[in-house]
C-alpha cells in the first residue's frame, strides 16, 4: 500500500504520540508499504531525506504554548492536496489532533481517500490539570467532531474503545502495542550506574520516567517515595525525563536525582538499573512506558487502566490500584519497594509477559485496519 501518515509530533521530539507514530511507520516501511510522512518542520533538526521507501513533507508549524520542544502544524489543506495528487495514498492515517491534522482529514475526505485517526493524547483530562476543567465537554466535543469525520478512530486497548463510545465516538477500532524487548532488557542493568545514583547493589532504586508536567500527577509519586524513605533510608528517586515542571521539582527536591531526556540504549540502561517503576498519570491513552518497564524486568506501580489494565497482571508484574485511590497506590509502592523477593519474581514474570508484545504485528495489524476503512460521506 501506499499511507500517508500525518502528525504534528515526531522525533527528535521525545513523548509518547511521536515514538509510537515513528514505530508505526517504520514498521510499515519495513514490511515494503511505500510511507508518505506529513509533518511540521523541526528549527534546527537535520532536513536529510529520510530513507526509502519514506517520502517526507514538512510543513510550517510553532511551539505549542508551555511545551516548547513540542510543535503544532499550521493548516496545509494546499500543500497535502498537491502532495495527494502526486502520490495518492490507498489510506491516510491522522496521528494528531491540532490543525494539520484537521487540514489532512478534511483534505482526504474531499479526494474521497479512506482516512483513519489516531486518539494518543487526553486532551478533555489536561484541561483539568491545567485548572481548566470547564472546558472539558468543550474540548471532547472538539477530538468528537474530528474523530468522527473519519472512517476509523484507532485506540490501544477496548478498554479505552468501550470510553469513547459512551462519549459519543463511532468506529473505534482497536490496534494493540507492541514493545521492543531487544531494547528494553533487563540485561542492561549497570551496577556503575546504580553507583553514581548512589545506590548500593541490594538497595532500591525507584524511578519514574515520562514528562515532567502536571498532568503526569507527580504530587502522588513524591509521596508515595517519601513513604518508601521512612523503610528503606537507602532508596533513592530517579527522574529521567524534561517538561515545565522539571526546574521547580529539582530545587524542591535536592535529594532527587535528575537524569534528563534520555534515548534508545542510554533509556533502556536507566530502566533496566531500577528496582521500581512508579507511574501515577492519570491521563494516558495507553501508558507505553509502562510496557517498557515491564520489558526491562522492573515492577510497576499504576493506575488500574491504559496499559497496567491491559498488560500488567496485578501482584505478578507488579500492582495497579483503582484510578484515583491515592492511598492505596502509596501502600502498594511502600510494600513492593520493601520486598526485595517480591520485586526478583516481579521482575521475571514482567520480563516474560513482555516477550510476547511483538511491534511487528502491532505494523501488520495496523495496515489490516487501514484496508478495512471506507470513505466517511461528507
Amino acid at each position: 500500500m501506499r499511507i500517508a501518515v500525518v502528525t504534528e509530533t515526531y522525533p527528535p521530539e521525545v513523548n509518547g504520540v511521536s515514538l509510537t507514530v515513528q514505530g508505526l511507520v517504520a514498521g510499515m516501511a519495513d514490511d515494503g508499504h511505500e510511507m508518505l510522512l506529513v509533518r511540521p518542520f523541526q528549527p534546527g533538526v537535520s532536513t536529510l531525506p529520510p530513507p526509502r521507501p519514506i517520502h517526507e513533507l514538512l510543513v510550517r508549524g510553532a511551539a505549542l504554548p508551555k511545551y516548547p520542544g513540542l510543535r503544532f502544524g499550521f493548516p496545509a489543506g494546499r500543500a497535502l492536496t498537491r502532495l495527494f495528487d502526486a502520490r495518492r495514498p490507498d489510506a491516510v492515517y491522522v496521528a494528531t489532533e491540532g490543525p494539520l491534522g484537521w487540514s489532512a482529514v478534511r483534505t482526504a475526505r474531499r479526494l474521497g481517500i479512506p482516512v483513519a485517526t489516531g486518539f494518543h493524547t487526553r486532551f478533555d483530562a489536561y484541561a483539568g490539570a491545567y485548572g481548566l476543567g470547564p472546558l472539558t465537554p468543550l474540548v471532547r466535543y472538539w477530538l468528537r467532531r474530528l474523530h468522527n469525520a473519519s472512517g476509523a478512530t484507532v485506540v490501544p486497548t477496548p478498554e479505552l474503545r468501550e470510553w469513547l463510545e459512551r462519549h459519543g465516538f463511532q468506529r473505534v477500532r482497536v490496534v494493540a502495542r507492541g514493545v521492543d524487548t531487544k531494547l528494553f532488557d533487563p540485561a542492561r542493568r549497570r551496577q556503575k550506574l546504580r553507583e553514581r545514583w548512589g545506590v548500593a547493589p541490594d538497595g532500591v532504586a525507584v524511578i519514574y520516567v515520562g514528562r515532567i508536567a502536571a498532568e503526569k500527577n507527580l504530587s502522588l509519586a513524591i509521596e508515595a517515595f517519601r513513604r518508601i524513605r521512612e523503610r528503606r533510608p537507602d532508596a533513592r528517586f530517579v527522574w529521567v525525563g524534561t517538561g515545565p515542571l522539571a526546574a521547580r521539582l529539582r530545587q524542591e527536591h535536592p535529594d532527587f536525582i535528575f537524569t534528563g531526556l534520555r534515548l534508545g540504549e542510554d533509556l533502556a540502561e536507566h530502566f533496566a538499573s531500577a528496582d521500581l517503576f512508579l507511574f501515577p498519570s492519570l491521563t494516558e491513552t495507553f501508558g507505553n512506558v509502562t510496557i517498557e518497564a515491564m520489558a526491562s524486568g522492573v515492577p510497576t506501580i499504576a493506575f488500574d487502566y491504559g496499559a497496567a489494565r491491559a498488560h500488567l497482571i496485578d501482584r505478578e508484574h507488579g500492582r495497579f490500584v483503582a484510578s484515583g485511590d491515592d492511598a492505596a497506590f502509596i501502600a502498594a509502592a511502600v510494600a513492593v519497594a520493601a520486598d526485595a523477593g517480591q520485586r526478583r519474581l516481579m521482575s521475571a514474570a514482567a520480563r516474560r509477559a513482555a516477550l510476547a508484545l511483538k511491534p511487528e504485528r502491532v505494523a501488520r495489524d495496523f495496515v489490516g485496519m487501514l484496508r478495512g476503512i471506507v470513505v466517511v460521506a461528507t
